[in-house]
């Protein structure tokens, strides 16, 4: 059994290790209310576009500027991978990590696949296998629209100019503070809306389909992006949390069992102290 000091020392350790935890877990839960507040507002529009782009986009043709819409062979692949700059949020980033890992195995193994990562988590393990055309760790230290559109921009670009046949968003959905769901979503070409005919959707174009494709289409594609990001934003604060929780209860766990532990051994010294203290005074008696 270990000395009183060393028992002392564990447990004052683990008292160290509990307030970090919990102060955490505070910050995260204080984080996390405005992330959610944010992604719920956010969702029931970003829905809406998507199936009116989805919509749209089964009525337009090449010539009409559906350029996002155009299906061709696959070869060239680029994964969007959103992680977090931090860890301590649990199986948060692996959970990414081996979602990415099983779509290229799985679905692209025949193709040329390049990454391109949002947080420093993901880049640092991916990076080592795979390509990584560019990381923007830096959206997360100031979380706009702005900034997420400018990196949107780039990736239709990509995918206009041929660059890429299939670009596809890989990330955490934020369901509650427990709860994270990998996603893969595609980004481009535009999917079709499934279970509905297109010949049905009936729409009065003002100006012209041109000027749709033009302000509508992009600006969809963009709040996909930005709700995929904030979606991520508010599963990390979740996970984080949620780990820095457990974290906290195995080591209040673990101190109660290191004070019985203690408690346990200081009587058996003050014990053994009186023992010898009685043989001692028996002896001189003696």
């Amino acid at each position: 059994m270990a000395n009183l000091k060393e028992i002392r020392n564990r447990i004052s350790s683990i008292k160290s290790t509990m307030q970090i935890t919990s102060a955490m877990k505070m910050v995260s839960a204080a984080k996390l209310k405005k992330a959610q507040d944010a992604i719920t507002a956010m969702r029931p529009y970003s829905s809406k576009l998507t199936e009116l782009l989805q919509n749209l986009s089964a009525t337009l043709d090449a010539d009409a500027g559906g350029d996002y819409s155009k299906q061709r062979e696959v070869s060239n692949v680029l994964l969007v991978v959103i992680t977090s700059n931090r860890g301590l949020c649990g199986g948060f980033n692996s959970s990414i990590i081996k979602e990415t890992i099983k779509k290229i195995e799985s679905n692209y193994q025949e193709v040329h696949v390049d990454l391109l990562t949002i947080g420093k988590k993901g880049n640092d393990i991916l990076s080592k296998t795979y390509s990584v055309i560019e990381t923007r760790n830096d959206l997360f230290d100031n979380l706009t629209f702005e900034n997420v559109a400018e990196v949107a921009e780039k990736i239709m670009n990509l995918y206009v100019t041929g660059a890429y046949d299939k670009i596809e968003i890989i990330y955490n959905r934020f369901k509650n503070a427990a709860t994270q769901i990998p996603q893969v979503e595609q980004f481009l070409p535009i999917k079709p809306l499934e279970g509905k005919t297109n010949s049905n959707v009936d729409y009065i174009f003002e100006p012209s389909k041109e000027g749709i494709v033009l302000e509508l289409i992009p600006k969809s594609l963009k709040t996909q992006l930005y709700k995929s990001v904030r979606d991520s934003f508010a599963a990390e604060h979740g996970a984080r949390m949620t780990a820095m929780h457990k974290a906290t209860d195995n080591a209040t766990e673990l101190r109660d069992e290191l004070l019985l532990t203690y408690n346990k051994a200081r009587q058996a010294a003050i014990t053994n102290e009186i023992l010898e203290i009685v043989g001692g005074a028996e002896a001189l008696k003696n």
